[in-house]
């Protein structure tokens, strides 16, 4: 009888975060599930990262709820020929949407050039894009799609829940009321507002908070200044979109990125994008357009798979157990 799957704990000593503009440790855990029969055989397996949203953590998953199955949980019950990564993004903003940036630190070079890495030197693996995935929810689901696109060498698959895409309909729409609210709790600072944020309180128990956190995380890894300051792409005295800095949100988008990129989708070995059909920040219109334009690289309907299913934005960790065996039956072979 084989040994069973398990995790293994490590931790992973990132120069590219060493001295990062937030003081944020450059030492993080890294989470790596082996299949049954890894310990006493000699096979090399491939590899699906798991990354995840705004404001969580790696070890974050292995939280439990009633009547509800933890990704570790799920992992476990599906028993994947796969190698499964949970990598730690955190940052003292509540995350970095897995890219680099002189306001947060280089979270992309991290993931794509230390976290695989090291996965390989450590773990038996196949070392190569084929059999390389990504896989995440909301912010998760927006680095799995962005790194898929921009890094054909590393990646051949992912699987985007709910993720961030479609900046002109998701996001535009939180300026208004970002800027309402610095006017009339915060002088129009966000600085005063981080201080507040920070100071020992409940977060998130002023109703402003959760946009005012999510507008100032995304400006820090979207339009970032060179220096390490912050551009909002938005007045803050009246919300009107500042053009030329809005540019630089939409150069981020999955869905602009995804025009740019279409012999990555054509190369992909497996695409799953879904959202819940009330999603409350609107994603499943993202994954939509994001959807559209996998439908126009022409990629084959046997290699890509698209769902609006039931709920809205939260308590989506349920759909990685449909996600996960898509992705692990087609990065194999």
């Amino acid at each position: 009888m084989s040994a069973p799957g398990r995790w293994h704990e490590r931790s992973i000593e990132s120069e590219a975060l060493r001295g990062n503009p937030l003081r944020d440790t450059h030492v993080r855990p890294l989470f790596v599930w082996t299949p049954a029969g890894y310990e006493t055989g000699h096979d090399h397996y491939p590899v699906i990262y798991v990354l995840h949203a705004l404001t969580g953590q790696a070890r974050a998953w292995f939280n439990v709820s009633a009547w509800s199955e933890s990704l570790p949980d799920i992992v476990e019950r599906l028993e994947l020929e796969a190698i499964v990564v949970l990598v730690d993004g955190w940052t003292a903003l509540g995350g970095s949407q897995w890219l680099d940036s002189p306001a947060t630190g280089r979270y992309g070079t991290y993931f794509c050039d230390e976290v695989v890495a090291f996965v390989d030197e450590h773990f038996r693996t196949l070392p190569d894009a084929e059999h390389r995935a990504l896989a995440g929810h909301s912010s998760g689901g927006y680095g799995a799609a962005v790194w898929t696109l921009r890094r054909p060498d590393l990646f051949s698959a992912f699987a985007s829940h709910a993720g961030d895409g479609l900046f002109d309909v998701s996001l535009r729409p939180e300026f208004a009321p970002a800027a309402q609210a610095l006017r009339n709790r915060y002088e129009g600072s966000f600085d005063l507002f981080w201080a507040d944020f920070t100071s020992g309180r409940r977060v998130f128990s002023v109703s402003s908070d959760a946009v005012l956190q999510n507008v100032w995380a995304c400006a820090a890894a979207y339009s970032p200044r060179p220096s390490g300051g912050v551009d909002v792409p938005f007045r803050l005295e009246t919300g009107e979109i500042v053009p030329d800095i809005w540019e630089r949100w939409i150069a981020n988008d999955p869905v602009t990125l995804a025009k740019a990129h279409r012999e990555s989708l054509r190369a992909s070995r497996a695409i799953w994008i879904d959202a819940g059909r009330n999603d409350e920040y609107q994603l499943d219109l993202a994954a939509v357009a994001l959807w559209e334009q996998v439908q126009a690289a022409g990629v084959d309907g046997a290699r890509a798979h698209f769902e609006l299913h039931e709920g809205g934005h939260r308590g989506a960790t349920w759909r990685f157990a449909h996600s996960l065996p898509f992705l692990a039956d087609r990065i194999r072979g």
